[in-house]
Protein backbone atom coordinates (compact mmCIF):
# COMPACT_ATOMS: atom_id res chain seq x y z
CA UNK A 1 0.00 0.00 0.00
CA UNK A 2 1.78 3.65 -0.96
CA UNK A 3 1.24 6.47 0.62
CA UNK A 4 -1.25 7.40 -2.04
CA UNK A 5 -3.24 5.03 -2.38
CA UNK A 6 -4.59 4.66 1.28
CA UNK A 7 -6.93 1.61 2.56
CA UNK A 8 -8.16 1.58 5.90
CA UNK A 9 -10.46 -1.96 6.18
CA UNK A 10 -12.44 -0.40 9.41
CA UNK A 11 -13.35 3.27 7.82
CA UNK A 12 -15.87 4.48 5.49
CA UNK A 13 -13.14 6.10 3.30
CA UNK A 14 -10.69 4.91 1.13
CA UNK A 15 -7.91 7.62 -0.93
CA UNK A 16 -7.26 7.06 -4.39
CA UNK A 17 -3.96 9.23 -5.37
CA UNK A 18 -5.64 11.82 -2.88
CA UNK A 19 -9.46 11.70 -3.70
CA UNK A 20 -11.76 10.25 -1.43
CA UNK A 21 -13.65 7.51 -2.24
CA UNK A 22 -16.71 7.40 0.16
CA UNK A 23 -17.54 3.24 1.09
CA UNK A 24 -20.07 1.34 2.98
CA UNK A 25 -20.24 -2.41 3.78
CA UNK A 26 -23.59 -4.07 2.20
CA UNK A 27 -24.33 -7.64 2.27
CA UNK A 28 -20.86 -8.40 3.61
CA UNK A 29 -18.67 -6.47 1.07
CA UNK A 30 -17.84 -3.10 -0.15
CA UNK A 31 -20.06 -0.95 -1.97
CA UNK A 32 -18.97 2.35 -3.65
CA UNK A 33 -20.50 5.90 -4.40
CA UNK A 34 -20.42 6.18 -7.60
CA UNK A 35 -19.92 10.12 -8.02
CA UNK A 36 -16.65 9.51 -6.09
CA UNK A 37 -15.40 7.24 -8.21
CA UNK A 38 -16.02 9.18 -11.19
CA UNK A 39 -14.33 12.59 -9.75
CA UNK A 40 -11.20 10.15 -8.79
CA UNK A 41 -11.21 8.93 -12.67
CA UNK A 42 -12.12 11.78 -14.27
CA UNK A 43 -11.58 15.11 -12.12
CA UNK A 44 -15.66 15.93 -13.31
CA UNK A 45 -16.79 18.91 -11.23
CA UNK A 46 -20.37 17.20 -12.48
CA UNK A 47 -20.02 13.62 -11.59
CA UNK A 48 -23.36 13.39 -11.76
CA UNK A 49 -23.57 14.60 -15.34
CA UNK A 50 -21.08 12.47 -16.42
CA UNK A 51 -22.60 9.38 -15.28
CA UNK A 52 -26.15 10.42 -17.30
CA UNK A 53 -23.80 11.04 -20.17
CA UNK A 54 -22.27 7.79 -19.73
CA UNK A 55 -25.61 5.90 -19.56
CA UNK A 56 -26.22 7.55 -23.42
CA UNK A 57 -23.36 6.87 -24.88
CA UNK A 58 -23.07 3.24 -23.42
CA UNK A 59 -26.22 1.31 -23.85
CA UNK A 60 -25.01 -1.70 -21.93
CA UNK A 61 -24.10 -0.26 -19.43
CA UNK A 62 -27.42 2.08 -18.90
CA UNK A 63 -29.40 -1.53 -19.25
CA UNK A 64 -26.94 -3.10 -15.89
CA UNK A 65 -27.64 0.04 -14.00
CA UNK A 66 -31.43 -0.03 -14.66
CA UNK A 67 -32.14 -3.92 -14.46
CA UNK A 68 -28.74 -5.47 -13.03
CA UNK A 69 -27.43 -9.01 -15.04
CA UNK A 70 -26.41 -12.33 -14.72
CA UNK A 71 -23.43 -11.60 -12.47
CA UNK A 72 -24.36 -7.76 -11.53
CA UNK A 73 -26.95 -6.57 -9.63
CA UNK A 74 -27.77 -3.08 -9.68
CA UNK A 75 -26.68 0.44 -8.16
CA UNK A 76 -28.11 0.94 -4.80
CA UNK A 77 -29.28 4.11 -2.98
CA UNK A 78 -26.83 3.66 0.51
CA UNK A 79 -26.74 5.09 3.51
CA UNK A 80 -22.88 6.92 3.58
CA UNK A 81 -21.08 9.36 5.95
CA UNK A 82 -21.34 13.13 4.33
CA UNK A 83 -20.48 16.34 5.65
CA UNK A 84 -24.36 16.73 6.93
CA UNK A 85 -24.50 13.21 8.32
CA UNK A 86 -25.37 10.36 6.40
CA UNK A 87 -27.03 10.44 3.15
CA UNK A 88 -28.41 8.09 0.51
CA UNK A 89 -26.00 7.82 -2.26
CA UNK A 90 -25.86 6.25 -5.38
CA UNK A 91 -23.61 3.05 -4.97
CA UNK A 92 -22.46 -0.20 -6.60
CA UNK A 93 -20.10 -3.17 -5.80
CA UNK A 94 -16.92 -3.68 -6.36
CA UNK A 95 -18.19 -6.04 -9.99
CA UNK A 96 -19.90 -3.23 -10.63
CA UNK A 97 -17.36 -0.79 -10.23
CA UNK A 98 -15.24 -2.42 -12.53
CA UNK A 99 -17.65 -2.74 -15.32
CA UNK A 100 -18.12 1.25 -14.77
CA UNK A 101 -14.39 1.65 -15.21
CA UNK A 102 -14.68 -0.08 -18.67
CA UNK A 103 -16.82 3.08 -19.60
CA UNK A 104 -14.47 5.51 -18.46
CA UNK A 105 -11.62 6.77 -20.66
CA UNK A 106 -9.07 7.76 -18.06
CA UNK A 107 -5.78 6.64 -17.46
CA UNK A 108 -6.01 6.13 -14.40
CA UNK A 109 -8.45 3.29 -14.63
CA UNK A 110 -5.67 0.28 -14.31
CA UNK A 111 -4.29 1.89 -11.15
CA UNK A 112 -7.68 2.09 -10.07
CA UNK A 113 -8.55 -1.31 -10.50
CA UNK A 114 -5.39 -2.59 -8.72
CA UNK A 115 -6.26 -0.60 -6.22
CA UNK A 116 -9.96 -1.67 -6.15
CA UNK A 117 -8.93 -5.20 -6.56
CA UNK A 118 -7.08 -5.09 -3.21
CA UNK A 119 -9.95 -3.58 -1.39
CA UNK A 120 -12.48 -5.99 -2.19
CA UNK A 121 -9.54 -8.86 -1.45
CA UNK A 122 -8.91 -7.30 2.00
CA UNK A 123 -12.33 -7.31 2.95
CA UNK A 124 -12.80 -11.12 1.62
CA UNK A 125 -9.85 -11.62 4.07
CA UNK A 126 -11.67 -9.85 6.82
CA UNK A 127 -14.46 -11.78 6.92
CA UNK A 128 -12.02 -15.07 6.69
CA UNK A 129 -10.17 -13.75 9.56
CA UNK A 130 -12.07 -11.11 11.65
CA UNK A 131 -8.86 -10.08 13.91
CA UNK A 132 -7.41 -8.74 10.70
CA UNK A 133 -9.85 -6.40 10.66
CA UNK A 134 -9.13 -5.55 14.23
CA UNK A 135 -5.47 -5.35 14.14
CA UNK A 136 -5.69 -2.86 11.38
CA UNK A 137 -7.96 -0.70 13.00
CA UNK A 138 -5.08 -0.99 16.21
CA UNK A 139 -2.89 0.72 13.96
CA UNK A 140 -4.65 3.30 12.28
CA UNK A 141 -5.26 4.53 16.36
CA UNK A 142 -1.81 4.00 17.03
CA UNK A 143 -0.71 6.10 13.87
CA UNK A 144 -2.99 9.02 15.32
CA UNK A 145 -1.56 9.24 18.56
CA UNK A 146 -3.67 7.13 20.99
CA UNK A 147 -2.09 5.67 23.34
CA UNK A 148 -2.37 1.60 23.90
CA UNK A 149 -4.44 1.21 26.87
CA UNK A 150 -6.96 3.35 24.90
CA UNK A 151 -6.74 1.64 21.92
CA UNK A 152 -7.42 -1.95 24.02
CA UNK A 153 -11.03 -0.31 25.19
CA UNK A 154 -11.77 1.09 22.14
CA UNK A 155 -11.60 -1.98 20.36
CA UNK A 156 -12.89 -3.84 22.64
CA UNK A 157 -15.87 -1.44 22.57
CA UNK A 158 -16.46 -2.06 18.67
CA UNK A 159 -16.43 -6.08 19.33
CA UNK A 160 -19.40 -5.85 22.44
CA UNK A 161 -20.78 -3.06 19.75
CA UNK A 162 -21.22 -5.50 17.37
CA UNK A 163 -22.31 -8.49 19.40
CA UNK A 164 -25.35 -5.71 20.35
CA UNK A 165 -26.45 -4.64 16.85
CA UNK A 166 -26.57 -8.29 15.90
CA UNK A 167 -29.05 -9.20 18.90
CA UNK A 168 -30.85 -6.20 17.85
CA UNK A 169 -31.12 -7.31 14.10
CA UNK A 170 -32.13 -10.94 15.33
CA UNK A 171 -34.60 -10.08 17.67
CA UNK A 172 -36.98 -7.54 15.84
CA UNK A 173 -34.71 -4.34 15.14
CA UNK A 174 -35.42 -3.78 11.46
CA UNK A 175 -34.66 0.08 10.32
CA UNK A 176 -31.88 2.26 10.67
CA UNK A 177 -33.91 4.66 12.58
CA UNK A 178 -34.68 1.45 15.34
CA UNK A 179 -30.83 1.50 15.85
CA UNK A 180 -30.51 5.13 16.62
CA UNK A 181 -33.45 4.80 18.91
CA UNK A 182 -32.08 2.21 21.16
CA UNK A 183 -28.51 3.87 21.06
CA UNK A 184 -30.07 6.96 21.77
CA UNK A 185 -32.02 4.94 24.79
CA UNK A 186 -28.60 3.36 25.93
CA UNK A 187 -26.72 6.50 25.93
CA UNK A 188 -29.33 8.06 27.74
CA UNK A 189 -29.36 6.13 30.51
CA UNK A 190 -25.61 5.74 30.77
CA UNK A 191 -24.95 9.69 30.23
CA UNK A 192 -28.27 11.39 30.60
CA UNK A 193 -27.58 12.74 27.34
CA UNK A 194 -28.33 11.26 23.60
CA UNK A 195 -25.34 10.76 21.25
CA UNK A 196 -26.06 13.95 19.36
CA UNK A 197 -26.17 15.94 22.33
CA UNK A 198 -23.25 14.33 23.42
CA UNK A 199 -20.94 15.33 20.33
CA UNK A 200 -22.46 19.05 20.57
CA UNK A 201 -21.00 18.78 24.15
CA UNK A 202 -17.94 17.92 22.62
CA UNK A 203 -17.55 20.00 20.25
CA UNK A 204 -18.13 17.19 17.30
CA UNK A 205 -19.28 17.59 13.99
CA UNK A 206 -18.88 14.60 11.77
CA UNK A 207 -16.18 12.95 13.83
CA UNK A 208 -16.61 9.50 15.47
CA UNK A 209 -18.08 10.46 19.11
CA UNK A 210 -16.30 7.08 20.46
CA UNK A 211 -13.05 8.16 19.20
CA UNK A 212 -13.35 11.02 21.37
CA UNK A 213 -14.02 9.61 24.52
CA UNK A 214 -11.89 8.95 27.55
CA UNK A 215 -11.37 5.85 29.32
CA UNK A 216 -14.01 6.21 32.05
CA UNK A 217 -16.22 7.21 29.48
CA UNK A 218 -15.44 4.31 26.83
CA UNK A 219 -15.90 1.83 29.67
CA UNK A 220 -19.62 3.16 30.79
CA UNK A 221 -20.43 2.75 27.62
CA UNK A 222 -18.94 -0.71 26.67
CA UNK A 223 -21.15 -1.51 30.68
CA UNK A 224 -24.51 0.00 29.17
CA UNK A 225 -24.28 -1.66 26.09
CA UNK A 226 -22.71 -5.28 27.00
CA UNK A 227 -25.28 -5.29 29.82
CA UNK A 228 -28.38 -4.54 27.40
CA UNK A 229 -26.81 -7.66 25.32
CA UNK A 230 -26.85 -10.12 28.15
CA UNK A 231 -30.69 -9.14 29.22
CA UNK A 232 -32.17 -9.38 25.96
CA UNK A 233 -30.34 -13.09 26.61
CA UNK A 234 -31.38 -13.40 29.78
CA UNK A 235 -34.93 -12.59 29.15
CA UNK A 236 -34.80 -14.16 25.14
CA UNK A 237 -36.51 -10.32 24.38
CA UNK A 238 -38.46 -10.20 20.93
CA UNK A 239 -39.58 -7.20 19.22
CA UNK A 240 -38.84 -3.15 19.12
CA UNK A 241 -40.55 -2.14 22.42
CA UNK A 242 -39.00 -5.18 24.29
CA UNK A 243 -35.70 -3.89 23.17
CA UNK A 244 -36.36 -0.60 23.55
CA UNK A 245 -36.75 -1.58 27.69
CA UNK A 246 -33.97 -3.62 27.98
CA UNK A 247 -32.00 -0.26 26.50
CA UNK A 248 -33.05 1.52 29.27
CA UNK A 249 -32.55 -0.69 31.26
CA UNK A 250 -28.81 -2.14 30.58
CA UNK A 251 -28.08 2.02 30.47
CA UNK A 252 -29.16 2.34 33.48
CA UNK A 253 -26.72 -0.13 34.93
CA UNK A 254 -23.75 1.96 33.61
CA UNK A 255 -25.61 5.02 34.89
CA UNK A 256 -25.60 3.85 38.29
CA UNK A 257 -22.16 2.90 38.62
CA UNK A 258 -21.03 6.24 36.78
CA UNK A 259 -23.24 8.49 39.04
CA UNK A 260 -21.56 6.55 42.40
CA UNK A 261 -17.97 6.49 40.59
CA UNK A 262 -19.04 10.97 40.17
CA UNK A 263 -19.89 10.99 43.91
CA UNK A 264 -16.71 9.49 45.20
CA UNK A 265 -13.82 11.06 42.55
CA UNK A 266 -16.31 14.51 42.93
CA UNK A 267 -16.31 15.25 39.56
CA UNK A 268 -18.12 14.46 36.63
CA UNK A 269 -17.48 12.19 33.81
CA UNK A 270 -19.56 13.36 30.91
CA UNK A 271 -16.91 15.52 29.68
CA UNK A 272 -16.20 18.58 26.86
CA UNK A 273 -12.90 17.50 26.61
CA UNK A 274 -11.67 15.24 23.88
CA UNK A 275 -9.74 12.23 24.19
CA UNK A 276 -7.02 13.87 22.13
CA UNK A 277 -8.68 16.88 20.82
CA UNK A 278 -8.42 15.54 17.20
CA UNK A 279 -9.61 18.27 14.56
CA UNK A 280 -10.73 17.09 11.37
CA UNK A 281 -8.43 18.98 9.37
CA UNK A 282 -5.63 16.63 11.44
CA UNK A 283 -7.48 13.51 10.09
CA UNK A 284 -7.50 14.69 6.89
CA UNK A 285 -3.74 14.92 7.06
CA UNK A 286 -3.17 11.46 8.55
CA UNK A 287 -5.52 10.33 5.46
CA UNK A 288 -3.47 11.98 3.17
CA UNK A 289 -0.01 10.80 4.81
Amino acid sequence: MTKKNQINSRSNIAVFKGQKVRRTIHNNEWWFVVNDVIVSLTDSRDPAQYFKRMKERDPELAKLIDQGGVQFVPPLMLEVPTSGGKQKMYCWNTGGIFRLIQSIPSPKAEPFKRWLAKVGYERVKEIEDPELAMKRTRVLYKLKGYSEAWIEKRVRGIAIREELTREWKDRGAREDKDYEILTSEISKASFGVTPSEYKKLKGLKRENLRDHMDDFELIFTMLGERSTTEIHRQEDSQGFPKLKDDSKAGGKIAGDARRALEKRLKRPIVSRKNCLGRSESLERKLEQK
